[in-house]
């Protein structure tokens, strides 16, 4: 989504209309593809996620970090927004360790998170600034790592719980998690972590969303009220809600 202007436009300026405090997660693994490849790199991905090595963890810092989180926040400022481009490294805000080999697979510079600093991130917040976060973390050695930017939405979502009444909301191609695939009308209205599981075994929910929806109900399971699902076209339009009841 982020790589295309148009749509980022058009997902900024909705969310450019929420008010009180905000704050933005974003990608940009296909920039980032783009760019190893031009740099005569190939990139490898296991079960969607990328194997980041020492070469490809520079220019995820780079694409990441640099030209995808500025852009956004050049864009921001551009609609009235105090926006400022953070990773987790800056003020200590996500701090992760560098995932162990799974199943045989070993992701290199891939990071799953240990703890935030709510309340370092509270305080930009009170100031009025809009936080736009990179999917990086660092591990407190000096060393940063590539995360997954749901996850990272996920434990700030629920870190933030100590300070706000949270609603955390995804952003992707369709209106909401759909019953049928081929219906982009077919979105389900209210999902549960009950509903999930039968969801899954159903096979209703599968591939991409699978991880998607169990970061968001993660984070209702940890505090947060509710999780919202939607369009990145339609970011103010309910899509699909998940909670701990139905």
């Amino acid at each position: 989504m982020v790589e295309n202007n148009d749509s980022l436009q058009q997902l900024l300026q909705q969310f450019a209309q929420i008010s009180g405090a905000r704050l933005l997660v974003h990608g940009g693994g296909r920039t980032a593809t783009a760019m190893a490849s031009q740099l005569g790199m190939e990139s490898h991905m296991v079960n969607g996620r990328r194997v980041t090595d020492a070469d490809m963890l520079k220019v995820v810092t780079m694409v990441y970090g640099g030209l995808v989180n500025k852009h956004i926040v050049a864009m921001l400022q551009a609609m009235g927004l105090p926006a400022i481009g953070l990773t987790g490294a800056d003020a200590d805000l996500i701090r992760a360790h560098r995932r162990p080999i799974t199943h045989g697979v070993d992701y290199g510079f891939v990071g799953d998170v240990d703890r935030v600093n709510s309340y370092a991130l509270h305080r930009l917040l009170q100031q009025g600034l809009v936080p736009v976060m990179a999917p990086l973390t660092h591990d407190g050695n000096g060393t940063m790592l590539n995360t997954n930017a749901d996850t990272i939405a996920s434990s700030l979502a629920v870190a933030l719980t100590n300070f706000y009444d949270v609603e955390l909301v995804y952003c992707f191609e369709k209106k909401g998690v759909l019953s049928r695939a081929d219906d982009d009308n077919s979105v389900i209205p209210v999902i549960t972590p009950d509903s999930f599981v039968q969801l899954q075994t159903d096979g209703v929910v599968a591939g991409g969303m699978i991880p998607k929806l169990q970061n968001a109900v993660n984070a209702v399971k940890q505090g947060v009220p509710q999780v919202r699902i939607t369009s990145a076209k339609e970011l103010l339009e309910q899509g699909t809600i998940i909670r701990e009841k139905a």
